[in-house]
C-alpha cells in the first residue's frame, strides 16, 4: 500500500501513536531507572536516600515562586494539550465537497454524499455485488475513497476487480479529472438469504 493510500484505509492516528509511544517510553525509562536504583547498581545507599537529592531540594525552596509559576504553566499546557488531543479524536472524520473546474463564477462542487452516492450505485452493479457502500474522506486537496462491497455466492473475485478498477473507480478518477485516487476496497461475501420453509 502506497502512503498515498493510507487516508483511504483509515483516519490517521499519527497524533495518537506518537503520544502513546511517548508516554509508553517515558514510563520504561522511569520503571528501569526505579530497577537500576532498589538493585543497588549506583550504589548501596541510594535505594535507602530520598527520591529528590537534598541539593536539588533545597534549590526548589529556594526558588519556590519560580518554580511554582513553572509547574503551574506546565501543567496548564498539558491540560490543554491533552483537551485538544481528545477534541480531535472525537471529531467526526471530515467528508469533503470536491471542486471542479477551477474558480470563479464557474466553479463546480460536487458534495461529498453525492459523489460516494454515485460511487456506490456504479459499485452496486458490477456483476457479482449484491450491495455496496462508499464514503469520501479526506481532505480537499486529497480525497480518498472507501468502498464496501458484499459478493454474491459464487463470485469470481477477480473479475469484479477488474470491473472495478476499469469502469467503477475509473469514472470517478475521470470525473475528477484526476489520475489516481487513493481508494481502500472491502470484500466481504454475503451472507446467504434464509428461505422460508412451507
Amino acid at each position: 500500500m502506497s502512503t498515498r493510500s493510507t487516508a483511504a484505509v483509515a483516519r490517521s492516528a499519527r497524533a495518537e501513536r506518537v503520544l502513546t509511544g511517548g508516554a509508553g517510553v517515558l514510563a520504561i525509562l522511569l520503571g528501569a531507572g526505579a530497577l537500576v536504583l532498589g538493585l543497588g547498581w549506583l550504589g548501596t545507599g541510594r535505594a535507602a536516600r530520598p527520591v529528590l537529592d537534598p541539593m536539588i531540594r533545597d534549590w526548589l525552596l529556594a526558588n519556590r515562586p519560580w518554580v511554582l509559576g513553572a509547574g503551574i504553566a506546565l501543567g496548564v499546557l498539558v491540560f490543554v494539550l491533552g483537551l485538544r488531543w481528545v477534541v480531535r479524536s472525537l471529531r467526526p472524520e471530515s467528508r469533503p465537497d470536491l471542486r471542479i473546474d477551477g474558480a470563479g463564477p464557474g466553479r463546480v462542487t460536487i458534495t461529498a454524499a453525492a459523489f460516494a452516492e454515485a460511487v456506490r450505485t456504479d459499485a452496486a452493479r458490477v456483476t457479482g455485488v449484491s450491495r455496496a457502500q462508499a464514503r469520501l474522506v479526506g481532505s480537499t486537496e486529497r480525497p480518498a475513497l472507501r468502498v464496501q462491497l458484499w459478493l454474491a455466492e459464487g463470485t469470481d473475485v477477480r473479475a469484479v476487480w477488474q470491473q472495478l478498477d476499469e469502469t467503477v473507480l475509473g469514472r470517478a478518477r475521470e470525473s475528477l479529472g484526476v489520475d489516481a485516487l487513493p481508494t481502500a476496497v472491502r470484500l466481504e461475501l454475503d451472507s446467504a438469504r434464509r428461505r422460508r420453509v412451507r
